[in-house]
């Protein structure tokens, strides 16, 4: 079976580590949910049959409802065909700015808005996306003379794989897209993640800070009183050490590819935080 990929690059994707990710994923569970999906590697990579999908960012899960209407898919891919062939500079900055006024934004196609989203994941500086207070898209020109926005073959798999199935997509909180988990569930959550300095996190207007890292931590713990197999993805902090101290912490090694400084690009210490023991072989 062809798997699906992520069609967005996502700060934080877990492609690069989905190896290690993989060994620490409960042998069986229900229903699959994954809270702050971005990207989505590892629901890809699982390709469960029951899953509920969520992310804060609207304009990220707006894309994912468009490639399950196959009318509005066939859309969205024109609108990028138009796009690539029009990418400038310029051209950039124009469709970056569609957000600024706020009544035309609102009036575009559900699926213009989502070939939006995929040609500005593509064509701005390492592929960030970042919104400012006002939640307006403000990462600048990535500098590529062209630009591929998809493959055509992959959006195809991820859509057939998104209607086929069991998958139920949302954009709430956290909290909200779990309150329907119950024993025997694998919820995966993967947030913005903590700092011991400053960090990146505005993958929406509100940002994801401490207060939030600690709320997550609650809910992460009801979740596992109620019998859910619950992992979690985070940098080795001292607040997440702290958040976490009752259960399974692995140290994992990872890369990090975007920072608009070349020298912090490099590995950095990840946990993976579980609240199971873990039955598979590592290597």
């Amino acid at each position: 079976m062809i798997k699906a990929k992520p069609f967005v690059k996502w700060v934080g994707g877990k492609r690069q580590i989905i190896d290690k990710l993989l060994q620490y994923v409960p042998d069986e569970f229900n229903t699959y949910y994954e809270p702050f999906v971005g990207g989505g590697a590892l629901l890809f990579e699982l390709s469960p049959k029951k899953a509920v999908i969520n992310d804060s960012n609207e304009e990220l899960i707006n894309v994912y409802k468009v490639l399950c209407d196959e009318d509005k898919f066939k859309k969205m891919c024109n609108v990028l065909n138009n796009y690539e062939a029009n990418h400038s500079e310029d051209f950039f900055y124009e469709i970056r700015n569609k957000d600024r006024n706020k009544a035309s934004f609102n009036r575009l196609s559900d699926y213009t808005r989502a070939g939006r989203t995929i040609y500005l994941n593509k064509a701005c500086f390492n592929g960030l996306y970042r919104v400012n207070s006002k939640n307006e898209f403000n990462v600048p020109f990535g500098k590529k003379l062209k630009v591929n926005t998809y493959e055509g073959g992959n959006l195809i798999t991820v859509s057939n794989y998104l209607t086929m199935n069991d998958i139920k997509i949302l954009s709430v909180d956290f909290e909200e897209a779990v309150k329907d988990a119950k024993k025997g569930d694998f919820i995966y959550f993967d947030p913005p993640y903590d700092s011991d300095t400053s960090t990146f996190n505005s993958y929406t207007e509100d940002g994801f800070g401490k207060e939030q890292q600690k709320r997550l931590a609650k809910v992460y713990k009801e979740l596992s009183d109620k019998g859910c197999y619950v992992m979690l993805s985070n940098h080795n902090t001292v607040l997440i050490n702290e958040l976490y101290k009752d259960y399974n912490i692995y140290i994992i090694e990872a890369k990090r590819n975007i920072n608009s400084n070349g020298k912090k690009r490099g590995k950095v210490e990840e946990v993976i935080i579980t609240n199971y023991e873990n039955s598979k072989e590592f290597s």
